[in-house]
């Protein structure tokens, strides 16, 4: 109760609380996403990953709910916005900041990592094993490279916003709709492999923008009511007319995915989810005014990279040890029963405390690092080499 009340004494009459209390579930969303839908199969000892999704069709609707991306730019957006109209010092000064934020945990993760590789092989973990590790490292922190692309964007979204407005958003989902009839329509054959990838930044874009044009007070109740029906009719037209695929997660042996690149699916969730957001917002803001909720959602928003960055840490400390003991359900069992979903939701409170303990030292990452000597210098440099090489032998495998 002390942290909460110091919590609560702390934070400023004028911090927009349903904006943090957005940015929560969006962030406990990536945990849960990948602890739910990602499993393991034994091979010779050996760890190697595999999805339920394979398996159980019906788990596709629960990727609608943890797919929060779209929140998470919308919010991003918004937060970026406000940012930039305060800043004090130049733009590229502004930008340098949110980067060197975004780009500590992710150094500090993959440093990490580069010792760990050579430190457990040594004990005897199988390469196989280690190889998947690293995959499951990696697969989160795409997500930080895009986000630093489209916050080196916001100067161009806010003047934008100013022009259009809601409307401003149109255009990127106007690039990913023709990038996606060109991709799976009558002449999809004979396209390019590589043209999916033209949606990359539009079709993550997309939710930002409509952030910008939010925090620049552009989009009203009416607007997010279009939001809201019209990516809802959308997303119906495209599942039941144009049969794209049900789950927004990638699914072994499927030959199309959702999420990469982004789909016009993945846009069409995002307008919903964008949508419902702003009409609740005064609701959100007024349930976080009690203490007691309010409090979990700044510790979880001060922990955001950590969270983003080390989940899958948590999750393989768990598994390299239970691969020792053989098939253990819901752990390294292969993900095709229901016995395996019963075991993994009763695993995820034991991912959970493991993060909870890994982040008490990983959020150092996130404090800004000390700088101006030789020593730091070194230290850097250092960080900087070890994670260079994780990349290189995450990348490769």
């Amino acid at each position: 109760m002390r942290l909460v009340e110091r919590i609560e004494a702390r934070t400023p009459a004028s911090r927009d609380r349903a904006i943090d209390g957005l940015r929560a579930p969006a962030l406990l969303a990536v945990p849960t996403g990948h602890w739910l839908l990602g499993g393991f199969t034994l091979d010779d000892g050996a760890l190697r990953n595999a999805s339920p999704l394979s398996t159980f069709g019906f788990f596709a609707p629960v990727s609608w709910v943890l797919q929060m991306l779209g929140i998470f730019f919308l919010v991003g957006g918004y937060a970026s916005v406000l940012s930039y109209r305060r800043r004090k010092g130049s733009t590229a000064a502004w930008l340098r900041q949110r980067v060197t934020r975004l780009g500590r945990p992710v150094l500090g993760v993959t440093a990490v990592w580069a010792v760990l590789i050579p430190v457990l092989y040594a004990a005897g973990v199988p390469g196989t094993t280690l190889r998947t590790g690293s995959t499951l490292v990696v697969q989160p922190l795409w997500f930080v490279g895009v986000y630093v692309v489209v916050t080196a964007l916001t100067p161009y979204c806010v003047r934008v916003a100013g022009r259009l407005g809601a409307w401003a958003a149109a255009p990127l989902l106007g690039v990913v709709a023709v990038v996606d009839v060109l991709r799976y329509g009558p002449y999809g054959e004979a396209m390019p492999s590589w043209l999916g990838v033209v949606n990359i930044l539009p079709g993550w874009l997309f939710a930002y923008q409509l952030g910008v044009s939010w925090g620049e007070g552009r989009i009203g109740r009416r607007g997010a009511r279009v939001l809201l029906v019209g990516g809802g009719v959308l997303f119906a037209v495209l599942l039941l007319v144009f049969h794209y695929p049900a789950s927004m997660v990638g699914v072994p042996g499927e030959a199309r995915t959702n999420s990469h690149p982004p789909s016009l699916l993945v846009l069409a969730l995002a307008a919903v989810q964008s949508g419902a957001a702003i009409l609740l917002r005064d609701r959100i803001a007024g349930v976080l005014r009690r203490p007691a909720l309010w409090a979990p959602v700044v510790v979880i928003n001060l922990s955001a990279m950590t969270i983003l960055c080390w989940h899958q840490t948590a999750m393989l400390a768990a598994a390299v040890p239970g691969s020792y003991l053989g098939a253990v359900p819901g752990l390294t069992t292969a993900p095709d029963s229901y016995g395996w979903i019963l075991g993994r939701v009763l695993w995820m409170p034991l991912f959970a405390v493991l993060l909870v303990l890994i982040a008490r030292y990983a959020r150092a990452f996130e404090a800004p690092w000390q700088s101006g000597t030789r020593a730091a210098s070194a230290r850097r440099a250092a960080a900087g080499l070890l994670a260079a090489g994780f990349a290189v032998y995450a990348l490769a495998s």
